[in-house]
C-alpha cells in the first residue's frame, strides 16, 4: 500500500488501485499479512497479503454464486462443507437454505474470521447460525479425514499459490469425492478465463478425471482481474444444466437467481476453448 492509494498487482502486468479512506487494521498473522481498508470505490475491503479477497461493495456475486449454483443443483443437500471462506460471505448464503442442518467452516486462519466479524459485519453476519460449526485446520487435512460425509463441498480458496496450492490438484479432487456422499458435488473458484487459461484447462480435466459430471459457469466480480471469473463444478450425479428453474426457491439474493442459474453455464466461445487441450483444438 503506498500513500493513500491501495494496489493490487493481479498479475506481473495488470494492477488494480483503490483510494482509501482509511485504514481500519492490519497485522501479520502466523499465515499471511491481513488487512482491511476503506476505499472510496468499494467501501470496506479485506486483503491478504495485498491482494484483494472481497469487497462490501461487490462480494454478494461472488458468495451468491459459489453457494446457490451447487446447492440449488443438489436436490437436498444438508450437510455442507466450506473450505475456506473465513469472511463468512459463503456460510451467510448457504444457511438460507432451509434444508441445511449442518454447514461447517473449516479455514486455516483464525485471525481471518475474527476480523471479518468486527469489520465486515454484512458479511460474517451468518457464522454465529446456530447450524454453522467453525474449524481452524487445514482444509486439504479435514477432507482427507471423511469418507462419506458431505453433500456439497465449496472450496473458497485464495488464488492457487503457496499454501492454497494444494487445493487445486487431482489428489484433492480425488479426496473431496471420497468426502463427498454417494450423490454429492463440490465447487471451487477458479481464476479468470483471460488470465488464467491454462490453469482454468488444467483443473477443468482434473476434476473431469475424478467426477463423471464437470461443469464451468462465469460471473461477473469487478475486484477480480479480468472481472469475468469462473467457478468449476464436479457432480457425482446431478447435473447443474439439468435443474428444473422451477424447482429454484427465491432466496433474498441480489446477484443469483433461477434465470442466472442457468445463464451461468453458457460460456463464450473463446471460454469453451480453453476446455480443450491443444490436440483436441486440432480436431475440431
Amino acid at each position: 500500500m503506498q500513500g493513500i492509494w491501495v494496489t493490487e498487482l493481479q498479475t506481473p502486468h495488470l494492477a488494480l488501485s483503490c483510494r482509501v479512506k482509511k485504514t481500519l487494521h492490519w497485522e501479520k498473522t502466523p499465515y499471511q499479512e491481513l488487512s482491511i481498508v476503506d476505499t472510496e470505490a468499494f467501501g470496506r475491503m479485506l486483503l491478504l497479503d495485498d491482494v484483494i479477497q472481497t469487497t462490501v461493495k461487490d462480494e454478494f456475486v461472488y458468495h451468491e454464486m459459489i453457494a446457490h449454483v451447487p446447492l440449488n443443483t443438489h436436490p437436498h443437500p444438508r450437510e455442507v462443507l466450506v473450505i475456506g471462506g473465513g469472511d463468512g460471505g459463503a456460510i451467510r448464503e448457504i444457511i438460507k437454505h432451509a434444508s441445511v442442518t449442518r454447514a461447517v467452516l473449516v479455514e486455516i486462519d483464525a485471525r481471518v474470521v475474527a476480523t471479518a466479524r468486527e469489520y465486515l459485519p454484512e458479511i460474517a453476519c451468518g457464522l454465529d447460525d446456530t447450524r454453522v460449526e467453525i474449524r481452524f485446520e487445514d482444509g486439504i487435512d479435514h477432507v482427507r479425514r471423511f469418507e462419506a460425509q458431505y453433500d456439497v463441498i465449496i472450496v473458497d480458496s485464495t488464488d492457487p499459490v503457496g499454501p492454497a496450492a494444494g487445493l487445486f490438484t487431482r489428489e484433492f479432487y480425488q479426496n473431496v469425492f471420497k468426502a463427498l456422499k454417494p450423490d454429492g458435488l463440490f465447487v471451487a473458484q477458479t481464476e479468470s478465463p483471460f488470465f488464467n487459461a491454462e490453469f482454468i484447462r488444467r483443473v477443468y480435466h482434473d476434476i473431469a478425471s475424478v467426477f463423471p459430471i464437470t461443469r464451468i459457469y462465469l460471473a461477473t466480480i469487478p475486484t477480480y482481474p479480468g472481472g469475468l471469473w469462473t467457478f468449476s463444478l464436479g457432480s457425482k450425479e446431478y447435473d447443474p444444466l439439468a435443474v428444473d428453474p422451477a424447482r429454484i426457491p427465491r432466496l433474498p439474493t441480489r446477484y443469483y437467481s433461477p434465470e442466472v442459474h442457468r445463464a451461468a453455464f453458457i460460456l463464450p466461445p473463446f471460454v469453451q476453448e480453453i476446455l480443450h487441450s491443444e490436440e483436441e483444438k486440432e480436431k475440431i
